[in-house]
C-alpha cells in the first residue's frame, strides 16, 4: 500500500495501521491516554511511540510506575529491538524508608507525602531530560496515591500543564482499575485510545481499538483489529470501500467453459462478485478454480484463500483433475494463502487480502469458503458487514471475486448458514439429485445483475479437465428441491459421478 503523506504537526506512533486510524498520528504538544485493561497492549504500543520518537531524532522518556526498568529492557529485547542512546527509562521508586517495616501502609508512609513526592519526582525526570516525547504508566497508581477523585483530577491538571510548556506529547497510559463511569483523564486528554481484547469460546483472544476521542482531528471512528507479534503490534484499519477508486472498463469475460458462458449470458463482468451455493461435495471449489484457471489463461493473476482445505489436499485433488495449479504459482500467476479461520480475525484477513491485490496487481479472487470466514466472525450481523466491504473494495480495484458457501444438508431444503445472496451480481446454485439410481449434480443460475442468463437447470459431471456442462433437464421437476419427478418419455444414461 503506498503511504499517505501527513501534517508534520503529527507525531507518527510508528505503528503504520494505527498512524492510519489517527489519520497521522498525535498532535504534538498534546496529552493523550491510552487505556485498556493489563496485557491489551498498552506498553507495547508506548515503546513502539517513543522508538518512532528516538528514530526521527527527538529526546523520549518512559516514566514507569508500575513496571521495573530491567522488565521494560526485556520487553524491548522479545520484539528484537535496541535501546537507543536517546530512549530513556525512569523506574519511579518510592521514597526511601516508606517500606519501613514499622510503617503500617501497603506502600508509603502516607498518601500527602507520597502523592506530593511521586508528582516532585516527575517533574524533576522530565526537567532534566526535557523530552519531546513522553510515556507515563500507569495512571492507576497517582489514582491510588490521591485516594478521591477531586484530588486525582487536580493532579492530572498539573501534570497536564506543567508538560504544555515543555511542548511535549504526551502518552498516559491507564489500565482501568478505575471505578466504572470515571472519565476524569476523558475530559483532560486531547485524544482517547482504547484497547479491547475478546476472549472466544475457542481459539486465542482477539485484540481491537477504537479512537473514542480526538480534539479538532479526523480519525477513523468504529472498532480496528490489532495483533501483538514479535516486532511489535500490527493495527488493521477497517476497510472503506468507499476510499478507493480505480477506472477500468467493465467487460465480459469468458469461464473458459462454452457451456458455463452459455449458461452466464456470456460469462461474468470484470470486477463483479459471483456466489457459488451448494451443498458439501456438489463442487463448488472445482467451479471457482474454473474461473481462476480462465483468468491465468488471459494473463491474469490470481489469489485464492483458503479456509477450509489444506493446500496440499487442494493441489492434489486438482493435479488429478488435470489441474496444475502448482506450476501457475510457480510462474507468479497464482497465489494461495491457507487461512486459518481460529487465529485470523476478519480485520486482518481484509488487510491481507487487500495488500495481495495492491502489491501483485491481482485481477480475480477466491474466497473458499464464507463458512470459514464467518467463523472469524462473532457475529453474523458483522461478518455481512466485512463481506460487504471487501466486496466493494474488490469491484473499485477492478478485481473479479468468487465466493463458495456450504449449505447445510445434503437433498431437500438448504439453509445457509449466512445468507449475502444479495450481496453478490451473481449466484450459482448447486443441487444434488437423484434419478435411475444414482446421485447427480445440477447446477443453474438464479441471480445475475450484469445481464442476461438462462433460467435452464442443468446436469454436470466432474471429471478430468474439471466440469462439464450437460444439456438442460427438461424432462424433470422438483430437481433443485432434490427430490425431482421425471415428466419425459425415457430417462437420460448414467454415466460418471
Amino acid at each position: 500500500m503506498t503511504p499517505t503523506s501527513y501534517d508534520n504537526d503529527l507525531a507518527s506512533t510508528g505503528i503504520e495501521g494505527l498512524d492510519d486510524v489517527l489519520q497521522g498520528g498525535l498532535s504534538r504538544g498534546h496529552l493523550f491516554l491510552l487505556e485498556g485493561e493489563p496485557g491489551a497492549g498498552k506498553t507495547t504500543i508506548a515503546i513502539q511511540y517513543l522508538l518512532e520518537g528516538s528514530r526521527c531524532g527527538e529526546r523520549c522518556l518512559y516514566i514507569s510506575l508500575s513496571e521495573t526498568a530491567d522488565e521494560l529492557r526485556r520487553t524491548i529485547a522479545s520484539h528484537g529491538w535496541t535501546l537507543p542512546d536517546d530512549f530513556t527509562i525512569h523506574e519511579l521508586l518510592p521514597p526511601e524508608g516508606a517500606l519501613a517495616q514499622d510503617q503500617q501502609q501497603s506502600l508509603l508512609y502516607s498518601a500527602d507525602l507520597e502523592l506530593g513526592e511521586t508528582t516532585r519526582q516527575i517533574f524533576e525526570t522530565v526537567n532534566r531530560v526535557q523530552p519531546a516525547r513522553l510515556v507515563l504508566d500507569s495512571l492507576s497508581e497517582i489514582r491510588l496515591l490521591a485516594q478521591s477523585s477531586l484530588r486525582y483530577r487536580r493532579q492530572i491538571l498539573a501534570i497536564k500543564h506543567y508538560f504544555s510548556k515543555l511542548k511535549a506529547t504526551v502518552l498516559f497510559l491507564d489500565d482501568l482499575t478505575a471505578e466504572a463511569g470515571d472519565k476524569t483523564v476523558h475530559s483532560i486528554a486531547h485524544g482517547v485510545i482504547r484497547l479491547e481484547e475478546i476472549a472466544p469460546g475457542y481459539g486465542p483472544g482477539r485484540r481491537r481499538l477504537r479512537v473514542s476521542k480526538y480534539r479538532a482531528h479526523r480519525y477513523r471512528g468504529g472498532y480496528h483489529d490489532f495483533a501483538i507479534e514479535r516486532g511489535g503490534v500490527r493495527v488493521y484499519p477497517r476497510l472503506v470501500a468507499l476510499e478507493h477508486r480505480t477506472r477500468y472498463e467493465r467487460e465480459r469475460l469468458s469461464t473458459g467453459n462454452r457451456a458455463f458462458d452459455a449458461l452466464l449470458g456470456g460469462g461474468v463482468e470484470k470486477g463483479s462478485s459471483t456466489l457459488i451455493l451448494g451443498p458439501a461435495g456438489t463442487g463448488k471449489s472445482l467451479i471457482a478454480l474454473g474461473f481462476a484457471l480462465a483468468a491465468i489463461e488471459r494473463g491474469e493473476k490470481v489469489a485464492i484463500f483458503v479456509f477450509d482445505e489444506e493446500i496440499d489436499l487442494l493441489l492434489d485433488r486438482t493435479r488429478n483433475l488435470g489441474m496444475n495449479l502448482e506450476k501457475f504459482a510457480d510462474d507468479g500467476l497464482l497465489f494461495i494463502e491457507q487461512v486459518d479461520a481460529a487465529q485470523v480475525t476478519p480485520g486482518e484477513f481484509a488487510h491481507r487480502a487487500r495488500s495481495l491485490v495492491d502489491t501483485n496487481g491481482i485481477t480475480a479472487v477466491i474466497i473458499d469458503s464464507i463458512n470459514g470466514y464467518r467463523a472469524a466472525m462473532p457475529e453474523e450481523s458483522s461478518l455481512i458487514l466485512h463481506v460487504h466491504e471487501l466486496l466493494q473494495y474488490l469491484n473499485r480495484r477492478g478485481a473479479s471475486t468468487f465466493m463458495t458457501v456450504a449449505q447445510h444438508g445434503i437433498v431437500g431444503t438448504m439453509e445457509a448458514p449466512v445468507d449475502i445472496t444479495y450481496l453478490a451480481d451473481t449466484v450459482i446454485l448447486l443441487r444434488y439429485f437423484e434419478a435411475s439410481g444414482a446421485v447427480r449434480r445440477a447446477v443453474s443460475v438464479v441471480k445475475k445483475r450484469g445481464g442476461d442468463h438462462e433460467s435452464t437447470i442443468r446436469e454436470f459431471r466432474i471429471g478430468a479437465g474439471g466440469v462439464s456442462l450437460g444439456e438442460p433437464l427438461s424432462e424433470f421437476t422438483g430437481v433443485l428441491m432434490g427430490t425431482p419427478t421425471f415428466i419425459g418419455s425415457s430417462l437420460p444414461p448414467t454415466k460418471g459421478s
